[in-house]
């Protein structure tokens, strides 16, 4: 770091710390500069260091210490006001205001100093001449930090009253104050309609709209709009991470997380900013600070993690009840400080209720990867409620498996559990016990299903008997035992057949015996068929896993005609019969979803989804949606196969509104991630976004954050891009990064990632950090055989580079990817990355020779893929080369700018060196007239527009006739265009300027003789 020795160096020096992350480096920095000022002698100086000083302290965590330089600034003006040039003596009335709060922000400062330096504030604002209101909104702080609301009112009022003047804070800024106050005395729609300009953009500063969309997030879940404050949270937190100053805001989105269900997204904000537990400098924003850590692990505490690891102050280890415990007597004491300062208990108060606060949200999924923290000390489980006795256990387990519950097989695993030896059971009881535990095992259940049948027998129920038997032979079918299952359930069919004629048992009983003859040939299509993969669709052995049908074999005609013909005689059995009972409804539903898996069999996917649509209808009508869950995404799966997103779309919502309550975390994470794709393939970003948030948040849940939970947030993040949501698709995008991988998600996905990151960060202007990203996935593309998208991120690469100021990283980035689009036969491509090259070149080190040098290599690519381009791409390349003759032009006018400036200014004879520039220029823009004239009206603007640009440098050779020459072709070419395009109404404007600047000039010249 070299020795500043004169007062330019110096303020070079200020500039770049200015440029500096906030802290303690940046504020060290600043005091040295302020000794190597004082070394120059020089009065100036050493005020410009002064302020320097004061600024850097205030936008960091060291506020206190902003009084001593502030004390020696006012020290100065007082007694040499000369001494102080116009800028610094406006920064030095503005930072008036940066006392005011900073001594209300420190409880050792007395409130009658407070009171003391807002008079004096007061009196010199009036003596300089300025408004109240800079002074009015002082006012107003003190009073409402204290406590006393009438006098905030008169202030608050006052403040408005006031005129705006060069002293009042900037819109935004006032703007963050008020709304905070309206959300104070519970105005929070008052609040966010004042907030509104500056939660949109219309106005900012340094340090907005970072607050407002910190001040915004508890109002907006107290009204409800927790869409807008998951929003805000995502867009604010990106703002507000890496800045020191932001203790107070960085708050807001702690006692966010909180409120929302997001506790493991507190935690990992607190683990980010250790500092802050400690920082003293800023005692207000470190109360704000210690008040959400308390209330954070309170609710941590309350949920059973109590003794749970946390980040908390260095020094020790932290559990969330330790640290609790800490934060709440450090942010006691600290509040009372402020209250014996102030006379009042506003600020206890005020942190009180804020610790106090009860969740307002259960859980809000943010999109970023959470997961609930584990319990390091299990809570204490609640007191038991009384065990059902003996009999009420069987009547719900009974009540459940009549009507086909996916909690009877657990029902009656209790009923097994109250009663292990039997005692007090009836055979039929014990019957029904080893069944439903046989369904719970399945291929191990089969010796239970025999026991199970015996008992039927015992208990006088021979069809159940049939029925138990026929479901274990299904069972030795899904074993690969078909042929001893086939030969089984045929005779166990006839026998249920003659015991049902003879009436010998009931309609249900022969149907579960014919369902499960049916299930069994159904299989052996699936062994003929070669895939294997029929798993059973009956209702008792499922849970949904979302798996397909099968696949059709050429020799599968003659099981398929016996499967179907045993399915239709189910249907045939319990047609007429359903009435009440349940089981009977879910056999004939479960008949018509097997004629749709054949059908799927055989290759006849519309007929497929057809039955499998009947299916899941007969299901929800029998009060069954649980079991129409998985056809309807069979539905959906072979919908999307064919191209019918809408069809695909409708039965992924009937499976979400009749399934999702019963599926577990994973199923339901990929149900929403399977609409939103088919909501994205329709462009319907919006809805698509929502339903990938639940995917991921669901896949959080199963506990599938690194695989499908880093999926469905780079799903996500692209659907905010479409949406423009730049800062939530980056941090949405940056969480999936952190889980996807190559080997788990494929480099495509890789690619796509960082692509979609690099286009979020360049909207949001953080150019370096979009060129890293686009770089990343450039070396990712470089190995890939078609390298389209290679060349494509190079070139992105290059432009985030230009725009991050490297402009030798940016020149090599694009000569990479002009080799890349020479490759690939991309002549325009390859011709933007040599211009782009050129004006690095003219704002660089190597200068104008080889900025023209480029720009002549770029004609000549253009040129010579013209003069062979077939007449498909013949287009495409003339507007490409107009467009680089017309960009030559205006390099060759630039080149020269500052000479033909300073002349202009001197009133000096012009270099000939200007002129022959300009006349080169003219000379290229002259081509690119031409060439655009060739394209006819599709090139009309694009001439005109070269043809004004030609103008404007006819005039600046002192040419004023062939300047409106060149107007009233314009103005011709468009006389009587229509009056509603505004590229034609903008042309026509800007050529009567010139043919008027133009007639003014001749005039003059005229004049002059």
């Amino acid at each position: 770091m070299s020795e500043i020795t004169d007062f330019d160096a110096l303020r070079r020096a200020l500039a770049e710390n200015s440029e500096q992350p906030e802290g303690p480096a940046r504020n060290a920095r600043a005091e040295q500069l302020l000794a190597e000022a004082e070394r120059l002698d020089i009065p100036l100086a050493v005020i410009e260091a002064l302020g320097h000083q004061l600024k850097v302290y205030n936008y960091s965590s060291e506020k206190d210490k902003m009084f001593v330089p502030f004390a020696r600034l006012l020290r100065m003006w007082d007694e040499r006001p000369e001494d102080f040039d116009a800028y610094e003596t406006h920064s030095l009335y503005w930072v008036f205001k940066w006392m005011s709060a900073g001594m209300l922000d420190q409880p050792h400062i007395p409130l009658a100093s407070v009171e003391k330096w807002l008079g004096e504030m007061e009196h010199r604002y009036r003596l300089a001449g300025y408004s109240e209101r800079a002074v009015r909104s002082a006012e107003f702080s003190v009073a409402a930090h204290i406590g006393d609301v009438a006098r905030a009112e008169r202030a608050y009022a006052a403040w408005l009253a006031a005129d705006r003047d060069r002293m009042a804070d900037c819109h935004a800024c006032e703007l963050r104050g008020q709304g905070a106050w309206q959300a104070r005395c519970g105005r929070d729609a008052e609040a966010l309609r004042l907030w509104r300009p500056v939660l949109e953009g219309e106005f900012a500063c340094a340090h907005e709209p970072h607050n407002v969309l910190a001040s915004s997030l508890a109002p907006l879940l107290r009204l409800g709009r927790v869409e807008e404050a998951r929003a805000h949270h995502l867009r604010g937190f990106r703002l507000v991470r890496s800045m020191e100053s932001m203790r107070g805001a960085y708050a807001d989105h702690v006692e966010f997380c909180a409120l929302t269900g997001n506790e493991a997204r507190g935690l990992e904000l607190l683990a980010e900013r250790p500092a802050y537990f400690t920082d003293t400098g800023h005692p207000r924003s470190r109360l704000d600070f210690l008040a959400v850590v308390t209330l954070l692990m309170d609710r941590l505490t309350e949920l059973g993690h109590g003794g749970q690891r946390v980040p908390g102050p260095a020094g020790r280890t932290w559990t969330a009840r330790e640290l609790a415990a800490h934060a709440r007597a450090e942010a006691t004491e600290l509040a009372e400080r402020f209250d014996r300062r102030n006379g009042t208990s506003a600020v206890g108060d005020r942190v009180r209720a804020r610790i106090a606060q009860r969740p307002l949200v259960d859980r809000l999924p943010l999109g970023v990867r959470t997961v609930r923290p584990a319990p390091a000390v299990a809570p204490s489980p609640p007191a038991a409620p009384a065990e059902p006795d003996l009999p009420a256990l069987l009547a719900e387990a009974r009540r459940l498996s009549d009507t086909l519950r996916p909690q009877a097989l657990e029902a009656w695993a209790a009923v097994a559990r109250a009663a292990p030896d039997g005692a007090g059971l009836t055979a039929r009881d014990r019957a029904e016990i080893a069944d439903h535990e046989a369904m719970a095992r399945g291929p191990e259940g089969l010796e239970l299903f025999e026991r199970a049948a015996a008992l039927y027998a015992e208990a006088g129920d021979p069809g159940e008997a049939l029925a138990a038997r026929a479901r274990g032979a299904y069972i030795r079918a899904l074993t690969g035992e078909l042929d001893t299952a086939l030969t089984t359930v045929a005779s166990l069919y006839d026998e249920a057949l003659a015991l049902y004629a003879d009436e010998g048992t009931a309609v249900r009983q022969t149907a579960s015996v014919a369902m499960s003859r049916a299930r069994v040939l159904v299989r052996r299509v699936h062994e003929t068929a070669g895939g294997g993969t029929g798993d059973g669709r009956g209702q008792e052995f499922e849970e949904f896993t979302g798996a397909g049908s099968g696949e059709a074999a050429a020799d599968t005609g003659q099981a398929v005609a016996e499967a179907e013909a045993a399915v239709r005689e189910v249907l045939a059995l319990v047609d007429g019969h359903g009435g009440g009972d349940v089981r009977l409804a879910a056999r004939g539903a479960e008949a018509w979803a097997m004629l749709g898996e054949l059908a799927g069999v055989t290759g006849d996917a519309g007929r497929a989804a057809e039955l499998f649509r009947r299916a899941a209808a007969a299901y929800v009508a029998a009060g069954l949606p649980w079991f129409a869950l998985e056809y309807q995404v069979q539905v959906a799966a072979l919908a999307h196969q064919t191209g019918d997103l809408a069809g695909a779309e409708a039965a992924l919502r009937a499976a979400l509104e009749h399934g999702a309550p019963y599926v577990e975390p994973v199923g339901r994470a990929q149900l929403h991630l399977q609409l939103a794709e088919v909501l994205g393939g329709r462009d319907a970003s919006g809805e698509a976004a929502e339903h990938a948030l639940e995917a991921a948040h669901w896949a959080d849940e199963a506990g599938e954050s690194g695989t499908l939970g880093a999926w469905a947030r780079h799903q996500l993040g692209g659907y905010l891009l479409r949406r423009g949501r730049y800062a939530e698709a980056a941090e949405v995008l940056e969480s999936a990064l952190a889980d996807l991988c190559a080997d788990t998600h494929g480099d495509g996905t890789v690619v796509q990632a960082r692509w979609w990151l690099g286009d979020c960060l360049g909207e949001l202007g953080e150019h370096r950090a979009a060129a890293e990203q686009r770089l990343k996935a450039a070396d990712l593309a470089r190995h890939w055989p078609e390298q389209q998208d290679h060349a494509t991120l190079a070139h992105l690469a290059a432009e985030s580079l230009g725009s991050a100021g490297l402009a030798a990283e940016a020149d090599r980035a694009y000569a990479r990817a002009g080799e890349l689009w020479r490759a690939l036969g991309n002549t325009p491509f390859l011709v933007r990355s040599l211009r782009a090259r050129a004006w690095l070149a003219l704002d660089g080190e190597p200068g104008a020779a080889d900025a023209h040098a480029l720009m002549t290599q770029a004609v000549r690519e253009c040129e010579a893929a013209l003069a062979v381009a077939q007449e498909a791409d013949r287009e495409e390349l003339a507007t490409e080369l107009g467009g680089t003759y017309r960009q030559f032009a205006e390099l060759l006018a630039r080149s020269v700018s500052e000479e033909a400036e300073e002349a202009e200014e001197s009133e000096e004879a012009e270099d000939p060196a200007v002129r022959a520039a300009f006349e080169a220029a003219l000379e290229q823009m002259t081509r690119a007239v031409a060439v655009f004239a060739t394209l006819g009206a599709a090139g009309l603007h694009l001439r005109t527009g070269a043809e004004l640009a030609a103008g404007r440098l006819e005039a600046d050779l002192g040419r004023p006739a062939r300047a409106a020459a060149r107007a009233r072709g314009v103005l011709a070419a468009y006389e009587g265009a229509g009056e509603t395009d505004e590229t034609v109404l903008a042309l026509r404007e800007e050529a009567a300027y010139l043919l008027e600047a133009a007639q003014e000039q001749a005039k003059e010249d005229a004049e002059r003789g």
